[in-house]
Protein backbone atom coordinates (compact mmCIF):
# COMPACT_ATOMS: atom_id res chain seq x y z
CA UNK A 1 0.00 0.00 0.00
CA UNK A 2 2.91 2.30 0.72
CA UNK A 3 4.84 1.94 -2.33
CA UNK A 4 1.20 2.73 -3.77
CA UNK A 5 1.15 5.81 -2.06
CA UNK A 6 4.53 6.93 -3.41
CA UNK A 7 3.94 6.48 -6.58
CA UNK A 8 0.47 8.24 -6.40
CA UNK A 9 1.74 11.13 -4.99
CA UNK A 10 4.22 11.57 -7.58
CA UNK A 11 1.23 11.39 -9.93
CA UNK A 12 -0.68 13.77 -7.96
CA UNK A 13 2.55 16.38 -7.44
CA UNK A 14 3.04 15.95 -11.34
CA UNK A 15 -0.39 17.45 -11.76
CA UNK A 16 -0.15 19.53 -9.50
CA UNK A 17 2.92 21.18 -11.08
CA UNK A 18 0.87 20.95 -14.65
CA UNK A 19 -2.03 22.38 -13.42
CA UNK A 20 0.38 25.69 -10.91
CA UNK A 21 2.94 26.15 -13.34
CA UNK A 22 4.04 29.52 -11.87
CA UNK A 23 2.80 28.70 -8.36
CA UNK A 24 5.19 25.56 -8.59
CA UNK A 25 8.19 27.17 -9.94
CA UNK A 26 8.64 29.97 -7.47
CA UNK A 27 8.08 27.56 -4.59
CA UNK A 28 11.36 25.44 -5.81
CA UNK A 29 13.28 28.39 -6.54
CA UNK A 30 15.33 28.46 -3.03
CA UNK A 31 15.96 25.17 -3.39
CA UNK A 32 16.71 25.56 -6.91
CA UNK A 33 19.79 28.06 -5.83
CA UNK A 34 20.17 26.97 -3.02
CA UNK A 35 21.47 23.09 -4.56
CA UNK A 36 23.12 24.84 -7.36
CA UNK A 37 25.30 27.19 -4.94
CA UNK A 38 26.11 23.61 -3.26
CA UNK A 39 27.02 21.98 -6.40
CA UNK A 40 28.81 25.01 -7.56
CA UNK A 41 31.23 25.57 -4.85
CA UNK A 42 31.80 21.52 -3.98
CA UNK A 43 33.00 21.47 -7.68
CA UNK A 44 35.47 24.34 -7.47
CA UNK A 45 37.01 23.41 -4.28
CA UNK A 46 37.36 19.77 -5.26
CA UNK A 47 39.20 20.87 -8.42
CA UNK A 48 41.12 23.09 -6.54
CA UNK A 49 42.23 20.73 -4.19
CA UNK A 50 42.82 17.83 -6.85
CA UNK A 51 45.18 20.63 -8.68
CA UNK A 52 47.26 20.45 -5.40
CA UNK A 53 46.95 17.33 -5.24
CA UNK A 54 48.64 16.62 -8.97
CA UNK A 55 51.37 20.15 -8.22
CA UNK A 56 52.81 17.83 -4.81
CA UNK A 57 52.61 14.69 -6.87
CA UNK A 58 54.97 16.09 -9.48
CA UNK A 59 57.24 17.68 -6.68
CA UNK A 60 57.20 14.70 -5.08
CA UNK A 61 55.78 13.71 -1.75
CA UNK A 62 59.03 13.71 -0.22
CA UNK A 63 60.21 17.05 -1.03
CA UNK A 64 60.05 19.41 2.12
CA UNK A 65 60.83 23.00 2.56
CA UNK A 66 63.22 25.63 4.76
CA UNK A 67 61.71 29.01 5.81
CA UNK A 68 62.90 31.64 7.89
CA UNK A 69 59.15 31.43 9.85
CA UNK A 70 56.08 29.12 8.77
CA UNK A 71 52.79 30.52 9.32
CA UNK A 72 49.26 29.56 8.22
CA UNK A 73 48.97 33.80 6.99
CA UNK A 74 51.39 35.99 5.32
CA UNK A 75 53.26 38.39 7.89
CA UNK A 76 53.84 41.77 7.42
CA UNK A 77 57.48 42.33 6.34
CA UNK A 78 57.97 45.97 8.29
CA UNK A 79 56.41 44.74 11.44
CA UNK A 80 57.33 41.40 12.05
CA UNK A 81 57.24 39.71 15.28
CA UNK A 82 60.20 39.79 17.68
CA UNK A 83 60.34 36.01 17.57
CA UNK A 84 60.25 36.14 13.76
CA UNK A 85 62.86 39.14 13.61
CA UNK A 86 65.99 37.35 15.70
CA UNK A 87 65.59 34.71 13.63
CA UNK A 88 68.74 34.57 10.57
CA UNK A 89 67.58 34.91 6.96
CA UNK A 90 67.72 32.04 4.77
CA UNK A 91 70.93 32.23 2.96
CA UNK A 92 72.35 30.53 -0.57
CA UNK A 93 75.43 29.46 1.47
CA UNK A 94 72.97 27.09 3.82
CA UNK A 95 71.31 25.71 0.82
CA UNK A 96 75.02 24.97 -0.82
CA UNK A 97 75.57 23.54 3.01
CA UNK A 98 72.47 20.60 2.43
CA UNK A 99 73.18 20.19 -0.93
CA UNK A 100 76.52 18.37 0.04
CA UNK A 101 74.77 16.05 2.84
CA UNK A 102 74.40 11.94 1.60
CA UNK A 103 71.03 11.60 1.84
CA UNK A 104 69.99 14.44 -0.21
CA UNK A 105 69.86 14.63 -4.31
CA UNK A 106 68.67 18.25 -4.67
CA UNK A 107 68.81 21.55 -2.30
CA UNK A 108 68.57 25.05 -3.68
CA UNK A 109 67.29 28.49 -2.48
CA UNK A 110 64.50 30.11 -4.43
CA UNK A 111 62.66 33.49 -3.92
CA UNK A 112 59.09 34.78 -5.65
CA UNK A 113 58.62 37.91 -6.88
CA UNK A 114 55.35 39.89 -8.19
CA UNK A 115 56.42 41.54 -11.07
CA UNK A 116 55.19 43.03 -14.15
CA UNK A 117 56.65 42.30 -17.55
CA UNK A 118 56.72 44.65 -21.07
CA UNK A 119 57.79 44.53 -24.43
CA UNK A 120 57.56 47.53 -26.59
CA UNK A 121 54.49 49.05 -25.05
CA UNK A 122 52.70 45.86 -24.12
CA UNK A 123 52.61 44.96 -20.96
CA UNK A 124 51.47 42.76 -18.50
CA UNK A 125 49.30 42.54 -14.88
CA UNK A 126 51.78 41.84 -11.78
CA UNK A 127 52.27 38.00 -11.74
CA UNK A 128 54.89 35.71 -10.08
CA UNK A 129 58.20 35.94 -11.31
CA UNK A 130 60.41 32.83 -9.71
CA UNK A 131 64.07 33.51 -8.98
CA UNK A 132 65.24 29.78 -9.31
CA UNK A 133 67.52 27.29 -10.86
CA UNK A 134 68.00 24.72 -13.55
CA UNK A 135 66.31 22.42 -11.67
CA UNK A 136 63.05 24.24 -11.66
CA UNK A 137 61.19 22.09 -13.96
CA UNK A 138 61.98 18.63 -11.68
CA UNK A 139 60.57 20.34 -8.78
CA UNK A 140 57.11 22.10 -10.61
CA UNK A 141 56.74 20.09 -13.80
CA UNK A 142 56.05 21.55 -16.90
CA UNK A 143 58.50 21.41 -20.21
CA UNK A 144 60.72 23.54 -22.20
CA UNK A 145 58.69 23.83 -25.63
CA UNK A 146 61.55 26.48 -26.99
CA UNK A 147 65.15 27.56 -25.76
CA UNK A 148 66.73 26.35 -22.66
CA UNK A 149 67.10 27.11 -19.02
CA UNK A 150 70.24 28.62 -17.55
CA UNK A 151 73.75 27.39 -17.13
CA UNK A 152 76.11 27.15 -14.50
CA UNK A 153 77.95 30.80 -15.45
CA UNK A 154 74.42 32.25 -15.70
CA UNK A 155 73.13 31.40 -12.23
CA UNK A 156 76.53 32.01 -10.37
CA UNK A 157 77.05 35.77 -12.14
CA UNK A 158 73.49 36.79 -12.02
CA UNK A 159 73.13 37.05 -15.62
CA UNK A 160 69.62 39.51 -16.58
CA UNK A 161 68.33 36.08 -18.52
CA UNK A 162 64.61 35.07 -18.38
CA UNK A 163 62.81 31.71 -18.98
CA UNK A 164 59.31 33.33 -20.20
CA UNK A 165 56.02 31.16 -19.45
CA UNK A 166 54.52 30.49 -22.76
CA UNK A 167 51.27 32.28 -22.02
CA UNK A 168 53.04 35.50 -21.53
CA UNK A 169 55.49 34.98 -24.34
CA UNK A 170 52.75 34.80 -26.71
CA UNK A 171 51.33 37.77 -25.11
CA UNK A 172 54.41 40.06 -25.11
CA UNK A 173 55.64 38.83 -28.56
CA UNK A 174 52.50 37.71 -30.57
CA UNK A 175 53.87 35.95 -33.28
CA UNK A 176 57.53 37.17 -32.85
CA UNK A 177 59.92 34.44 -31.68
CA UNK A 178 60.75 36.05 -28.07
CA UNK A 179 63.93 33.80 -28.24
CA UNK A 180 66.83 36.20 -27.99
CA UNK A 181 64.72 39.33 -27.45
CA UNK A 182 64.80 41.86 -24.87
CA UNK A 183 61.98 42.63 -22.61
CA UNK A 184 61.68 44.92 -19.15
CA UNK A 185 60.72 43.24 -16.05
CA UNK A 186 59.87 46.37 -13.80
CA UNK A 187 61.72 48.31 -16.21
CA UNK A 188 64.86 45.92 -15.91
CA UNK A 189 65.86 44.56 -19.21
CA UNK A 190 65.88 40.72 -19.47
CA UNK A 191 66.95 38.26 -22.41
CA UNK A 192 64.64 35.54 -22.99
CA UNK A 193 66.75 32.43 -23.23
CA UNK A 194 63.58 29.75 -23.07
CA UNK A 195 60.23 29.41 -23.38
CA UNK A 196 58.59 27.23 -20.28
CA UNK A 197 54.97 26.00 -20.65
CA UNK A 198 53.31 25.30 -17.27
CA UNK A 199 52.01 21.94 -16.49
CA UNK A 200 48.01 21.81 -17.03
CA UNK A 201 47.63 20.49 -13.28
CA UNK A 202 49.46 23.16 -11.32
CA UNK A 203 47.46 25.02 -8.62
CA UNK A 204 47.69 28.88 -10.28
CA UNK A 205 45.39 31.59 -8.61
CA UNK A 206 44.67 34.52 -11.18
CA UNK A 207 46.48 36.52 -9.59
CA UNK A 208 49.50 34.63 -8.73
CA UNK A 209 50.07 33.42 -12.70
CA UNK A 210 53.59 31.90 -13.00
CA UNK A 211 55.07 34.29 -15.61
CA UNK A 212 58.94 33.78 -15.78
CA UNK A 213 61.52 32.12 -14.13
CA UNK A 214 65.36 34.09 -13.56
CA UNK A 215 68.35 32.75 -11.69
CA UNK A 216 68.23 33.06 -8.10
CA UNK A 217 71.34 35.50 -7.89
CA UNK A 218 69.88 37.71 -10.59
CA UNK A 219 66.65 38.22 -8.66
CA UNK A 220 68.71 38.87 -5.54
CA UNK A 221 70.69 41.39 -7.34
CA UNK A 222 67.70 43.89 -9.15
CA UNK A 223 64.92 43.00 -7.06
CA UNK A 224 63.35 43.38 -3.29
CA UNK A 225 61.73 40.63 -2.15
CA UNK A 226 60.00 39.57 0.85
CA UNK A 227 62.66 38.00 3.31
CA UNK A 228 60.03 35.89 5.32
CA UNK A 229 57.54 34.77 3.44
CA UNK A 230 58.76 34.66 -0.33
CA UNK A 231 62.00 33.02 0.43
CA UNK A 232 62.77 29.57 1.07
CA UNK A 233 64.95 26.39 0.18
CA UNK A 234 63.42 23.43 -1.68
CA UNK A 235 65.02 20.10 -0.21
CA UNK A 236 64.43 16.50 -2.21
CA UNK A 237 65.50 13.73 -0.46
CA UNK A 238 67.79 11.13 -2.45
CA UNK A 239 65.55 8.29 -3.49
CA UNK A 240 64.26 5.53 -0.83
CA UNK A 241 65.39 8.06 2.01
CA UNK A 242 62.46 8.89 4.23
CA UNK A 243 61.14 12.60 4.65
CA UNK A 244 62.11 12.33 8.27
CA UNK A 245 65.72 11.04 8.47
CA UNK A 246 66.29 13.78 5.55
CA UNK A 247 64.44 16.42 7.61
CA UNK A 248 66.51 14.94 10.76
CA UNK A 249 70.27 15.32 8.79
CA UNK A 250 68.83 18.85 7.47
CA UNK A 251 68.32 20.12 11.22
CA UNK A 252 71.75 18.56 12.47
CA UNK A 253 73.31 20.40 9.64
CA UNK A 254 71.64 23.41 9.77
CA UNK A 255 72.05 24.11 13.71
CA UNK A 256 75.41 23.32 13.69
CA UNK A 257 75.58 25.89 10.48
CA UNK A 258 74.17 28.18 13.03
CA UNK A 259 76.04 27.59 15.92
CA UNK A 260 73.04 26.88 17.79
CA UNK A 261 73.30 25.20 21.69
CA UNK A 262 71.63 21.55 22.27
CA UNK A 263 69.40 24.26 24.73
CA UNK A 264 68.53 26.57 21.79
CA UNK A 265 65.39 26.19 20.23
CA UNK A 266 65.32 25.91 16.02
CA UNK A 267 66.13 29.19 14.34
CA UNK A 268 64.18 28.33 10.73
CA UNK A 269 60.94 26.10 10.06
CA UNK A 270 60.79 22.86 7.85
CA UNK A 271 57.25 22.51 6.40
CA UNK A 272 56.25 19.45 4.08
CA UNK A 273 53.48 18.59 1.68
CA UNK A 274 51.39 17.42 4.16
CA UNK A 275 51.48 20.27 6.12
CA UNK A 276 50.73 22.81 2.86
CA UNK A 277 47.74 20.74 1.98
CA UNK A 278 46.68 20.51 5.33
CA UNK A 279 47.00 24.39 5.56
CA UNK A 280 45.21 24.09 2.27
CA UNK A 281 42.68 22.16 3.24
CA UNK A 282 41.97 24.20 6.61
CA UNK A 283 40.85 27.18 4.23
CA UNK A 284 38.87 25.44 1.46
CA UNK A 285 36.75 24.12 4.92
CA UNK A 286 35.92 27.31 6.26
CA UNK A 287 35.61 28.96 2.31
CA UNK A 288 32.76 25.96 1.91
CA UNK A 289 31.58 26.17 5.02
CA UNK A 290 30.42 29.40 4.54
CA UNK A 291 29.12 28.94 1.01
CA UNK A 292 26.90 26.23 2.81
CA UNK A 293 25.48 28.43 5.44
CA UNK A 294 24.93 30.87 2.64
CA UNK A 295 22.86 28.23 0.19
CA UNK A 296 21.26 26.73 3.49
CA UNK A 297 19.50 30.06 3.68
CA UNK A 298 18.30 29.73 -0.20
CA UNK A 299 17.37 26.45 1.05
CA UNK A 300 15.95 27.34 4.37
CA UNK A 301 13.28 29.77 2.01
CA UNK A 302 12.75 26.67 -0.78
CA UNK A 303 11.48 25.45 2.16
CA UNK A 304 9.02 27.98 4.03
CA UNK A 305 7.77 28.13 0.65
CA UNK A 306 7.13 24.63 -0.08
CA UNK A 307 5.22 24.54 3.21
CA UNK A 308 3.14 27.50 2.02
CA UNK A 309 2.37 26.05 -1.28
CA UNK A 310 1.13 22.56 0.19
CA UNK A 311 -0.80 24.51 2.78
CA UNK A 312 -2.67 26.21 -0.46
CA UNK A 313 -3.08 22.63 -1.76
CA UNK A 314 -4.35 21.18 1.64
CA UNK A 315 -7.26 24.58 1.73
CA UNK A 316 -7.67 24.20 -2.71
CA UNK A 317 -8.28 20.14 -2.14
CA UNK A 318 -9.98 20.20 1.13
CA UNK A 319 -13.02 18.29 -0.65
CA UNK A 320 -10.91 15.95 -2.66
CA UNK A 321 -9.29 15.15 0.65
CA UNK A 322 -12.73 14.00 2.10
CA UNK A 323 -13.86 12.10 -0.71
CA UNK A 324 -10.57 10.26 -0.23
CA UNK A 325 -11.58 9.23 3.45
CA UNK A 326 -14.79 8.39 2.83
CA UNK A 327 -13.81 5.88 0.56
CA UNK A 328 -11.66 4.27 2.80
CA UNK A 329 -7.97 6.33 3.04
CA UNK A 330 -6.57 6.44 6.43
CA UNK A 331 -4.92 9.00 8.01
CA UNK A 332 -1.51 7.58 7.81
CA UNK A 333 -2.02 7.26 3.89
CA UNK A 334 -3.20 10.89 3.57
CA UNK A 335 -0.31 12.27 5.21
CA UNK A 336 2.11 10.05 3.44
CA UNK A 337 0.17 11.01 0.27
CA UNK A 338 0.92 14.91 0.91
CA UNK A 339 4.53 14.66 2.25
CA UNK A 340 5.23 12.57 -1.20
CA UNK A 341 3.97 15.34 -2.94
CA UNK A 342 5.90 17.77 -0.75
CA UNK A 343 9.18 15.57 -1.73
CA UNK A 344 8.61 15.30 -5.12
CA UNK A 345 8.26 19.37 -5.78
CA UNK A 346 11.46 19.96 -3.76
CA UNK A 347 13.34 16.73 -5.34
CA UNK A 348 12.49 18.52 -8.48
CA UNK A 349 14.13 21.68 -7.65
CA UNK A 350 17.00 19.54 -6.37
CA UNK A 351 17.86 17.58 -9.45
CA UNK A 352 16.87 21.62 -11.50
CA UNK A 353 19.64 22.72 -9.16
CA UNK A 354 22.33 19.79 -10.07
CA UNK A 355 21.85 20.74 -13.66
CA UNK A 356 22.56 24.13 -13.12
CA UNK A 357 25.28 23.84 -10.62
CA UNK A 358 27.08 21.31 -13.40
CA UNK A 359 26.40 24.05 -15.92
CA UNK A 360 28.19 26.95 -13.89
CA UNK A 361 31.02 24.85 -12.92
CA UNK A 362 31.59 24.38 -16.33
CA UNK A 363 31.20 27.63 -17.22
CA UNK A 364 33.88 28.79 -14.42
CA UNK A 365 36.57 26.25 -15.96
CA UNK A 366 36.05 28.03 -19.30
CA UNK A 367 36.20 31.72 -18.37
CA UNK A 368 39.03 31.03 -15.79
CA UNK A 369 40.98 27.98 -17.97
CA UNK A 370 40.42 26.16 -14.26
CA UNK A 371 40.38 23.05 -14.02
CA UNK A 372 36.87 21.83 -11.88
CA UNK A 373 35.68 18.74 -10.66
CA UNK A 374 31.84 17.82 -9.76
CA UNK A 375 32.50 15.11 -6.36
CA UNK A 376 29.87 12.43 -6.84
CA UNK A 377 28.68 12.90 -3.48
CA UNK A 378 27.31 16.71 -3.62
CA UNK A 379 25.25 15.19 -5.91
CA UNK A 380 23.82 12.58 -3.75
CA UNK A 381 24.02 15.20 -0.66
CA UNK A 382 22.28 17.61 -3.10
CA UNK A 383 19.18 15.07 -3.86
CA UNK A 384 18.99 13.80 -0.60
CA UNK A 385 19.07 17.38 1.45
CA UNK A 386 16.08 18.27 -1.26
CA UNK A 387 13.68 15.03 -0.51
CA UNK A 388 14.59 15.65 3.39
CA UNK A 389 13.23 19.47 2.87
CA UNK A 390 10.19 18.73 1.36
CA UNK A 391 9.94 15.77 4.24
CA UNK A 392 10.50 18.11 7.06
CA UNK A 393 8.45 21.15 5.51
CA UNK A 394 5.86 19.38 4.26
CA UNK A 395 5.07 17.64 7.91
CA UNK A 396 2.42 20.38 8.75
CA UNK A 397 0.82 20.86 5.44
CA UNK A 398 0.01 16.70 5.16
CA UNK A 399 -0.99 16.81 9.17
CA UNK A 400 -3.23 19.28 8.42
CA UNK A 401 -4.90 17.34 5.90
CA UNK A 402 -4.69 14.03 7.47
CA UNK A 403 -6.45 15.72 10.46
CA UNK A 404 -9.41 17.12 8.35
CA UNK A 405 -12.70 15.68 9.34
CA UNK A 406 -14.28 13.99 6.23
CA UNK A 407 -17.58 15.02 7.39
CA UNK A 408 -16.65 18.93 7.21
CA UNK A 409 -13.85 18.67 4.52
CA UNK A 410 -17.00 17.08 1.91
CA UNK A 411 -19.51 20.10 2.78
CA UNK A 412 -16.46 22.37 2.06
CA UNK A 413 -16.69 24.67 -1.32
Amino acid sequence: MRLHSVSEGWLIALDQLRANKLRSALTVLGVVIGVATVMTMASIVQGIRDQIINTIEVAGPTTFYIMRFWSTTPLNPDALPKEVRIRPVIAPEEAEVIARLPDIRYAGIWVQLFQKMEYQGTRTQIVTVFGADDHYMEIQGGSLPAGRFFTTAELRSGSPVVVLERKFADKLFARIDPLGRFLRISGKPFQVIGVYQNPENIFQPPSQEIGAIVPFETARRFFRYDETNALWIVVKPQSGVTVSRAMDEVTVALRRLRGLRAADPNSFDLITQDQILDVFNKLTGVFFLVMLVLSSVALLVGGIGVMAIMMVSVTDRTREIGVRKALGATRREILWQFLVEAATLTLLGGMIGIVIGLVMAQGIRWLLQFQTSVPLWSAVLACAVSILIGLVFGIAPAARAARLDPVEALRYE
